[in-house]
């Protein structure tokens, strides 16, 4: 009985500990431009640990997956055209998944047009799944989401 109770004890010590040390190599930002009247421009910025990447939004079929900006449809707010990814954008062969990758390293920025459709003060949530993998491992497909306010 001490036996079980001592390897019980350290199974749920160990996943406690892994538990602390999940790497979060990623965070984020947002900011949000007037370009015109009714018309935002919305930036979201991911800022990378050295050593990491994260993966563009377009990424080859058996590639890892790739980065996916979905904006909550909303009665009051549109997007305009696709979400246009900026930064430094890499190309390499990935021998984790056998083909080739677009990634960012250190920082990438994701930015959308969207418009409303009265002068009002509204918002719009945001959802940003991505995976970010290292020389070493890659991390499970994360999301991030937050709530931009358009004023």
């Amino acid at each position: 009985m001490k036996k079980l109770f001592f390897v019980a004890l350290m199974v749920f010590s160990a996943n406690a500990l892994l538990a602390q040390m999940v790497k979060n190599p990623v965070s984020w930002n947002s900011n949000v431009k007037k370009i015109a009247d009714k018309t935002y421009e919305i930036v979201l910025t991911a800022n990378i640990e050295d050593g990491w990447h994260m993966y563009s939004q377009s990424t080859p079929s058996g590639g890892p997956i790739p980065t996916k900006v979905t904006f909550t449809k909303s009665p009051l707010v549109t997007t305009e055209g696709a979400t246009k990814e900026i930064g430094k954008l890499e190309q390499r062969f990935e021998p984790l998944f056998g083909v080739d990758v677009k990634q960012y390293s250190n920082r990438v920025q994701f930015s959308q047009v969207v418009k409303t459709k009265a002068n009002v003060k509204t918002s719009i949530d945001v959802a940003v799944q991505f995976m970010v993998c290292d020389d070493h491992q890659c991390l499970p497909p994360s999301t991030h989401k937050l709530t931009v306010a358009l004023k």
